[in-house]
């Protein structure tokens, strides 16, 4: 059996892909959104009536309205009805639920374009060695940040809107357009939003995933359904030689170099820890009964979840809206888009 040191030459070649096939899947994610987001500007150009072109609305771009896939969740639990008005948002957050159950919070780290651009600065500031970690006293309370505002959302919609008050807001003027206010949001955005935007990627720079680790609500939300997942990362103490390149790479701050078993709501499933350990059979991944399972299994299980409910939604008809287009056309010149 190899020491160590002697297995430290091998390990880093063979799971460098780990990384690159993450960034490749978030490119690919990210490059679509914006391909998605630029469609729907056509779209929105159409229904406005500032162009003659029609541009099919992309149903993806609902993947921007998690508050709506919260509400049409607990419709569709209450009454079994799937959400028409934005079904492709509901198929979303349905799958980004069940990646976290079964697949760490895979959504985040694999799949969310805000945690590509999150990812991209956080390797960059690695390189500027700008990272900073805050003291405890400080990180604590901006942790408790997301899960305040998750709780602030789950008691308005989980406990405060019965069914009455969730079928007045599906119909309401708002929700039909939200995704285009969601559209003006980007293309003109206010002064005070430019204004956070800059800040939180600067802060990024010396905090790492800002907006991820401190004020994500869906995050949130992802990270306690994960603390349910069968799968995690594990460590075996006998094998480590206390590099500690795990804990400096790891996008949720967790000190995997202390821990023998990591099941932390920040734990996004990256594989970055276990691409960067250089110690074959060190870092892995197993089952919550000890059981050791191939790392591939991560990015495999997350993109067939992902795509089975994508193709289920498209055969079922839950996937395009079911609005009429002459309303929708209404709303939108209403909205001054």
């Amino acid at each position: 059996m190899a020491t160590p040191q002697e297995a430290v030459m091998t390990a880093w070649p063979r799971r460098n892909h780990l990384s690159k096939l993450r960034l490749s899947i978030q490119t690919a994610f990210t490059l679509f959104c914006i391909f998605c987001g630029y469609r729907f500007y056509l779209f929105t150009l159409w229904a406005s009536g500032r162009s003659e072109l029609f541009v099919p609305r992309p149903p993806a771009i609902e993947a921007f309205l998690p508050i709506s896939g919260l509400v049409g969740c607990k419709r569709l639990l209450l009454t079994g009805a799937y959400d028409d008005i934005h079904p492709a948002g509901l198929t979303i957050f349905i799958a980004a639920l069940l990646i976290s159950l079964l697949f760490r919070k895979g959504f985040c780290g694999w799949i969310c374009p805000v945690g590509f651009t999150s990812n991209l600065v956080e390797k960059l500031a690695l390189k500027l060695k700008t990272l900073r970690s805050p003291p405890t006293w400080l990180d604590l309370p901006l942790l408790s940040l997301k899960y305040l505002l998750l709780a602030f959302f789950v008691f308005l919609i989980l406990f405060k809107m019965d069914l009455q008050a969730i079928e007045a807001f599906n119909r309401s003027p708002y929700n039909l357009v939200v995704d285009a206010k969601m559209l003006l949001f980007f293309l003109k955005p206010s002064p005070m939003t430019i204004g956070v935007l800059v800040f939180l990627v600067v802060v990024s720079f010396f905090s790492r995933n800002a907006w991820c680790r401190y004020l994500c609500p869906y995050g949130a939300l992802l990270g306690i359904v994960t603390l349910l997942s069968p799968l995690r990362i594990t460590r075996k103490q006998e094998l480590c030689i206390n590099c500690h390149q795990c804990a400096k790479i790891c996008p949720g701050s967790i000190e995997v170099a202390t821990k023998e078993s990591i099941n932390s709501p920040q734990c996004i499933g990256c594989l970055e820890c276990v691409a960067a350990c250089p110690v074959e059979g060190c870092l892995g991944v197993a089952s919550s009964a000890q059981r050791q399972l191939p790392p591939l299994l991560i990015p495999m299980g997350i993109l067939t979840v992902f795509f089975t409910l994508w193709a289920w939604a498209r055969l079922s008809g839950h996937w395009q809206q079911q609005i009429p287009m002459d309303i929708l056309k209404v709303y939108y010149q209403q909205l001054g888009l």
